[in-house]
C-alpha cells in the first residue's frame, strides 16, 4: 500500500503538498478499505484532521489544488476541511466550487465534521500548554481529593497522565496509587 501511496502522491502530501515524513491515512467513516479511502499525508495535516492541533489556516490553502484529486479520500478530506474552515473566504469559495458525487458526499458526512464550527477543543494546562495522553505534569495548588482522606501536595508529580476526552478541563493520574481526577487549572506540563 506504502508503495501505491508514494506513486500516486509523487511523494508529496496530498493535501498540502508537504514532502516531511509522510504516512498512510485511513479516511475516518469510509464503507471500505481500500486505495481509495486510504491517503498520504504530512504529520501536520494529521494532527489538525484529527483534531489534536489547532487548525491553521494558512497550512490549508493547498486544498485550493488537491481537492480535485480523483481519488475520493482525498476528496472526502478536503471537503471536511474545507467545511471547518468555511469562515476564511477562500475556503468558503473553494467550497462553492467543490462538486462530490452523492456517494462521496455522503461518506464526508458521515462524521458530522461539516455542522461544527471546526474548533479545536485541547487539553492546556495552567500556563496554556497542550496536555498529550502520557504526559507528566506538576500540581500548582494543593488538593483534597473528593471521598478520599488524600491530599495532594502542590510540587506532586503526575506521570503518564489521560486525558478526559468529553471534558478538556480535567485530566486523571494516579497519586499515592490511586486514581483522580485533576483540572487542569491546577496543573502545569512538565
Amino acid at each position: 500500500m506504502d508503495e501505491l501511496l508514494q506513486e500516486r502522491s509523487g511523494g508529496a502530501c496530498e493535501l498540502c503538498k508537504s514532502t516531511d515524513e509522510l504516512t498512510a491515512y485511513e479516511v475516518e467513516a469510509a464503507e471500505y478499505r481500500d486505495e481509495n479511502s486510504t491517503i498520504y499525508i504530512c504529520p501536520k495535516c494529521k494532527a489538525q484532521i484529527e483534531k489534536a492541533e489547532e487548525l491553521d489556516s494558512q497550512h490549508w490553502q493547498a486544498l485550493s489544488e488537491t481537492m480535485w484529486s480523483e481519488v475520493s479520500g482525498v476528496q472526502v478530506t478536503a471537503w471536511r476541511m474545507l467545511n471547518r474552515l468555511k469562515t476564511e473566504s477562500w475556503a468558503a469559495d473553494n467550497l462553492d466550487m467543490l462538486y462530490l458525487d452523492e456517494e462521496t458526499l455522503a461518506w464526508a458526512k458521515k462524521t458530522g465534521d461539516h455542522e461544527s464550527d471546526g474548533a479545536v477543543y485541547l487539553h492546556k494546562d495552567s500556563n496554556g500548554a497542550v496536555l498529550q495522553n502520557g504526559d507528566s505534569v506538576v500540581l500548582t495548588k494543593s488538593l483534597d481529593v473528593k471521598g478520599s482522606s488524600l491530599n495532594a501536595k502542590m510540587g506532586t508529580v503526575v506521570k503518564n497522565i489521560r486525558l478526559v476526552a468529553d471534558n478538556t478541563e480535567q485530566i486523571e493520574g494516579r497519586i499515592e496509587g490511586q486514581v483522580i481526577v485533576i483540572l487542569t487549572k491546577y496543573v502545569r506540563k512538565q
